[in-house]
């Protein structure tokens, strides 16, 4: 029981990674926006996290200089797809070429790195609870910010006026734009917030999740995340539980490996991308079910004017 409640924690641990680039990425996909270069930003923001931390001894400076190294990134993006009107697909996979070589050079100095001992974290009282209390109770604060995010952003997109035109933005740039809003202004500012959640998801995975730099450590979470999004239809909530799921895929394969299960590490390693393509495949079977709740303009350019 104790090893499942072990299990359980750090399934939350590495859903949270997935949680937070995710919930960014929906953020620009409910504009409209597909970006597909969660990979390079969460890679930057990884080693400007780290260098942060190991000259700093600050976590949150470190979150932060995370999501401003992955803000920076995505307003570069936005400027050439929103203003430009590069491909966004190309655009999106040209910067995740970008960022995962930028990384490696920049990360040279600190692959010998060390932070210092990380802190311990139990909320009193509840930490000492059987099962659940080691389970649930004893994370990074992080943990619990992504919840509070989730139900932030699931507020912010159903419930508020600001959310209302996002997500028309995200439907019908041209109706919007004929209403007076600023399409592209408000498109640039949901991809720079998408970005920042992508650059903390990275920090957090340097600073706290491993905690080292090494190059090509988001190792595929940023396309999982990407995934992650459609396999949720777009909602908060829905991204969250699939990030708790593939987090727990994640675990599972080295739970099985410290278990002593006769199987190829190799293939215990794929486990958490079978479990995308699965879900992907199955999910794609009803593609009535996804137009229903996709938006209509995503990954459409759109023209002021015309």
């Amino acid at each position: 029981m104790n090893e499942f409640a072990l299990l359980l924690a750090a399934s939350l641990s590495a859903g949270t990674v997935l949680a937070i680039a995710a919930l960014g990425l929906l953020i620009n996909e409910r504009a409209g926006i597909v970006n597909l270069g969660a990979e390079g930003m969460m890679l930057v923001a990884a080693i400007a996290g780290f260098a942060t931390a190991v000259h700093t001894h600050n976590d949150w400076l470190a979150f932060a200089a995370g999501a401003g190294a992955g803000a920076l990134l995505a307003a570069a993006f936005g400027f050439l797809v929103i203003w430009l009107n590069t491909n966004q697909y190309a655009t999106g996979l040209a910067l995740s070429l970008f960022g995962t070589g930028f990384s490696a050079f920049v990360g040279i100095a600190y692959t010998q790195e060390k932070l210092a001992e990380r802190a311990q974290f139990a909320i009193p009282g509840l930490a000492d609870l059987p099962f659940v209390g080691p389970a649930l109770f004893r994370q990074h604060p992080m943990v619990y910010l992504t919840v509070v995010l989730t139900v932030a952003l699931a507020w912010f997109l159903y419930r508020s006026r600001a959310g209302l035109v996002l997500r028309s933005i995200g439907e019908s740039p041209e109706s919007a734009h004929a209403l007076g809003y600023p399409v592209r202004r408000i498109r640039l500012a949901a991809v720079m917030a998408g970005g920042a959640l992508c650059g903390v998801a990275g920090a957090y995975l340097s600073v706290i999740y491993t905690p080292l730099w090494v190059e090509g450590m988001t190792a595929g979470k940023g396309w999982i995340a990407l995934a992650l999004t459609t396999f949720a239809t777009w909602r908060p909530a829905r991204v969250l539980l699939g990030a708790y799921l593939f987090g727990g895929v994640t675990m599972l394969q080295f739970h099985l490996q410290a278990e002593g299960v006769q199987m190829a590490s190799q293939f215990l390693t794929m486990l958490p991308y079978l479990a995308t393509i699965v879900v992907l495949v199955l999910i794609s079977r009803n593609p009535a079910w996804i137009r229903a709740n996709m938006p209509a303009s995503i990954g459409k350019p759109f023209f002021p004017g015309h």
